[in-house]
C-alpha cells in the first residue's frame, strides 16, 4: 500500500505542478525576454537587429528539427512523412524571409549608428546556418571555422558525417527501376511529390541567401561586411549553389 500511495501522491503533485503552470513560465519567456540586450546606449534600430537575428536562430534551430527527421525517415521508407517535414521546413523557410525583410526598415545610417558594437561578429558565424547546408548537403570545413565553439564544432562535425537528406532520397529509390528513378527526379511518380518536397526546401534556402544580398546591398552597398570578409560579393558567390543539382538538371528533361 506504501508504494501506492507514493505513487497517487507523485501523480497529484505533477497534476498541481501542470495546473499552476503558466503561459510566462512554460515558454520561459523572462529568460527569453532578457536576452536582447543592446550593445550601444543610444542607436534605436540595434534592438530590431537583434530581434531579428535571434528570431532566426530560434527558427534555424526548428528547421534542423524537421531536416533531421524529414532525411531519417527517408532513410527508414516513410517518404509520406518525410514530404510532410519538408513542406514544413518550406514555411519555416517563408518565415525566415519575412524576418529578414524587417530589416529593409533601418535605414543606412541607423544601422552605422551601432555597427561598430558588432566588432568581429557576422552572420556567416551561424553555426546552425552550417548545420542546415551540411543536413542538406553535407557542405562545411569545421578547421576552417576558427570562431566554432568546442559544442559547435562536435555539433558540425557529427552533421557532417550523418547522411544528407539526399542520402534520403535515394535511400527511398533504392530498388525503383532506372525509368522511375528517372521520373521520381523530374518530380513524376510515386516519388515525384518527395522529389519537389525536396525542390521547396532548396528553393526557400536559395530565396533566402538572394535576399540576403539585397538586405546587404541595401544597407552597405559594396563595401566590406563585419569580420573583414568582402561584403555582398562574399555572399554572391555562392548564391548560385542548390542542395540538389540533380532535381533542377531533371527539370531540364521535361521540355
Amino acid at each position: 500500500m506504501r508504494g501506492d500511495d507514493m505513487r497517487r501522491g507523485t501523480a497529484q503533485q505533477a497534476v498541481t505542478q501542470t495546473a499552476a503552470l503558466t503561459y510566462g513560465a512554460y515558454l520561459r519567456l523572462p529568460q527569453l525576454l532578457g536576452q536582447q540586450v543592446p550593445r550601444t546606449a543610444v542607436a534605436y534600430d540595434e534592438q530590431l537587429f537583434i530581434t531579428v537575428h535571434q528570431v532566426h536562430e530560434l527558427w534555424f534551430k526548428q528547421l534542423l528539427v524537421e531536416l533531421t527527421d524529414a532525411r531519417d525517415r527517408m532513410l527508414a521508407g516513410d517518404s509520406a512523412t518525410a514530404v510532410r517535414r519538408l513542406r514544413r521546413c518550406r514555411e519555416i523557410e517563408r518565415a525566415l524571409l519575412s524576418a529578414l525583410e524587417l530589416l529593409d526598415t533601418m535605414a543606412p545610417h541607423d544601422f552605422q549608428a551601432f555597427r561598430g558594437a558588432l566588432g568581429s561578429a557576422s552572420g556567416a558565424q551561424s553555426a546552425q546556418f552550417h548545420e542546415v547546408e551540411a543536413v542538406s548537403a553535407g557542405r562545411g570545413r569545421t578547421r576552417a571555422m576558427g570562431w566554432l565553439t568546442d559544442a559547435e564544432r562536435a555539433r558540425l562535425d557529427r552533421r557532417l558525417l550523418e547522411p544528407t537528406l539526399w542520402d534520403g532520397f535515394l535511400a527511398v529509390l533504392t530498388g525503383v527501376p532506372r525509368a522511375g528513378r528517372a521520373a521520381a527526379l523530374r518530380g513524376e511518380g510515386p516519388y515525384g511529390e518527395l522529389a519537389d518536397a525536396l525542390l521547396g526546401h532548396d528553393e526557400g534556402w536559395a530565396l533566402w541567401r538572394h535576399r540576403h544580398i539585397l538586405v546587404v546591398e541595401r544597407q552597405i552597398g559594396g563595401g566590406r561586411g563585419t569580420a573583414g570578409s568582402s561584403g555582398a560579393a562574399h555572399l554572391r558567390m555562392r548564391s548560385a549553389e542548390r542542395f540538389f543539382p540533380e532535381l533542377w538538371e531533371a527539370r531540364g528533361a521535361v521540355l
